[in-house]
């Protein structure tokens, strides 16, 4: 299990992405999502707060779908 963040700040396609916590691409402006077993399951919980997610290339790819 890993601890998720979202993205504050929009990327400039319009999507907040979804980020675990060690990410090299990690945001400094964040908020966070919770301690889950899958990015899924962070991206389900980002779209509480923001309407367009995705999950970040780098550390959440299964959920990245831009």
């Amino acid at each position: 299990m890993d601890h998720y963040y979202v993205n504050d700040n929009a990327q400039s396609t319009g999507e907040h992405e979804v980020h675990k916590e060690g990410c090299k691409y990690f945001p400094t402006s964040r908020t966070y999502l919770g301690y889950f077993s899958n990015c899924s399951e962070a991206v389900q919980e980002a779209k509480t707060t923001y309407s367009n997610v995705d999950g970040c290339y780098t550390c959440s790819r299964p959920c990245h779908t831009r």
